[in-house]
């Protein structure tokens, strides 16, 4: 009798040790993917050195896209984690977007400061071939809509510049994977706001509606020449000085319209 209740005692614990029985014959509809948006940054580092500080550093990402000749796509986490890359963000009203987006990093040096100005460094047609196809991808089985696929310097305009002047955001938009105002309109827009060019409040504003995190106190101080300059590199990269001009207005405008 003792040895079965010994038995017995070791089955319950046994059952015990490998957690709860669910029933899972109900399963909710409600409910959608954890990743809300897609982020892309530059590493400013080689290959090696970007998979040593990815993999064991203080940072991570879910996907690393290589300089070699194929644009190799490195696979650096499951989506379903939380990867380290966003740091102190927002966009659309959404803070610390590390717990609702996913990463990927592209090894790209950057920029070099010259004694002639800076200098920026393009992202070879591998990388950009290999990300489209990456974008693609998570956007469908995640349902990310395109003005949620952003760059680092969008989400943190103070402390960022990444992914850089030279990434091909109208490229991408070309294939349905974020934003680019139509051309024509901004021309149209432009006009207007060559006659008079609107308050900083309403540059703040739009702003504002568009994604950026911008202050809204009708001043253009640094915080918001900075969220100014940040929007230019990704819909004006030929020049991002932070100015509020008519270019800008009509752009801001023409986005706003059509988002």
């Amino acid at each position: 009798m003792k040895f079965l209740a010994l038995i017995t005692s070791l089955l319950i614990l046994a059952g015990c040790a490998s957690g709860p029985r669910y029933d899972t014959s109900h399963p909710s509809a409600n409910h959608d993917s954890r990743a809300q948006f897609v982020i892309v940054h530059y590493t400013s580092a080689s290959l090696e050195r970007s998979l040593q500080l990815l993999t064991h550093g203080e940072v991570s990402s879910h996907y690393l896209i290589g300089d070699d000749k194929k644009g190799t796509i490195y696979k650096l986490m499951d989506e379903n984690l939380r990867a380290w890359h966003a740091g102190e963000s927002e966009w659309q009203g959404r803070t610390w977007l590390n717990s609702s987006s996913i990463g990927i990093e592209i090894v790209n040096p950057g920029f070099k400061d010259t004694p002639t100005g800076r200098v920026w460094f393009p992202y070879s047609e591998a990388q950009v071939q290999s990300l489209i196809v990456l974008l693609k991808d998570i956007s469908k089985r995640n349902g990310i809509s395109p003005d949620h696929i952003i760059g680092h310097s969008d989400i943190a305009p103070l402390r960022k510049l990444d992914p850089g002047p030279l990434f091909p955001w109208k490229r991408l938009a070309a294939e349905g994977l974020g934003l680019w105002p139509d051309e024509q309109a901004v021309a149209r827009q432009q006009v207007r706001f060559d006659v008079e060019l609107p308050s900083i409040s309403w540059f703040q504003a739009q702003l504002a509606r568009l994604g950026y995190a911008t202050p809204q106190n009708g001043e253009l101080d640094v915080a918001t020449r900075h969220v100014l300059a940040a929007f230019q590199m990704h819909f004006r990269p030929s020049r991002f000085d932070g100015t509020p001009d008519a270019q800008t207005a009509a752009l801001l405008l023409v986005l706003n319209q059509t988002k």
